[in-house]
């Protein structure tokens, strides 16, 4: 009876046990303390943050570090991150974009000048399903396009500002893990960085003009975030990280602001 007794209780342990750590993994999502550590070693940024270089060699001398991150990565489950709040998923997804990114990067370095080179004329390299991710293999088109920005959980057009495909046009990899706790602070800061660039986006000739990403994912920012139901509303309220005058928010208010959009440099985004 004694025997039993134990057993019992061991059972009960180890089952409570298995609960408060499903817990924790709820409240606390995913840790993404290695990616953190292996950005701020190898990830420059300039004006501010305004821009980034990536150190793709010092990534290759870690190349253990970061694909035991990667492997973390596809542990999770589809279960397991349907337990996360909205925020930890979209920072969990927006991560996992940007690392295995960078790996895809390594598959070919030094010998590439552009992402561009690891595609052919017949498949882009965002296109290539290679990442095993949520009990899947995704590409990182299907991260982008359908994990986050074809999901009705998120619908927040800042991811752009977020998640980088290792070129100059991209706005700056940030130099830190995205973090469920600090997502919204980190968007709005990405946001405004990429806004503030002058390179990506100015006035010139009394014209904006603009990255093309606004070209691309326009839909993204007037779908309804924040209420907006056009691109001319978001950039009024980015007028101070624009800089625009008050004639020229006037000018998007009415939407008589002309708008172009700036070709999108694909070099590699890498330390010189």
């Amino acid at each position: 009876m004694k025997k039993l007794r134990l057993l019992v209780f061991a059972l009960l342990s180890f089952t409570l046990s298995g609960l408060l750590s499903s817990q924790a993994s709820a409240a606390n999502g995913f840790d993404h303390s290695q990616w953190d550590t292996l950005l701020k070693q190898h990830v420059l940024l300039l004006n501010g943050g305004q821009a980034s270089q990536v150190d793709y060699q010092g990534f290759a001398d870690n190349k253990t570090q970061l694909e035991s991150y990667l492997a973390s990565l596809s542990q999770v489950s589809n279960a397991e991150f349907d337990t996360w709040s909205k925020s930890e998923q979209l920072a969990f997804l927006i991560n996992a974009y940007n690392a295995w990114t960078v790996g895809l990067i390594l598959t070919k370095w030094p010998d590439l000048g552009s992402i561009k080179d690891l595609g052919s004329f017949f498949s882009s390299p965002w296109s290539k399903s290679f990442i095993p991710l949520l009990g899947e293999t995704h590409s990182l088109d299907d991260i982008e396009h359908t994990l986050i920005r074809g999901s009705d959980r998120y619908q927040d057009p800042r991811i752009h500002f977020a998640v980088n495909c290792a070129s100059i046009g991209c706005p700056a990899l940030r130099n830190e893990a995205f973090t469920g706790k600090r997502l919204d602070t980190q968007l709005d800061e990405q946001t405004r960085l990429f806004l503030e660039d002058r390179r990506r986006n100015r006035i010139d000739n009394d014209k904006l003009a603009l990255s093309s990403i606004f070209k691309w994912y326009r839909e993204d920012f007037e779908k309804g975030w924040k209420s907006y139901s056009s691109l001319e509303q978001f950039l009024v309220d980015h007028a101070a990280d624009l800089s625009l005058t008050p004639e020229e928010v006037q000018k998007l208010k009415d939407k008589d602001m002309s708008i172009r959009f700036l070709d999108y440099d694909w070099s590699l985004n890498r330390t010189l």
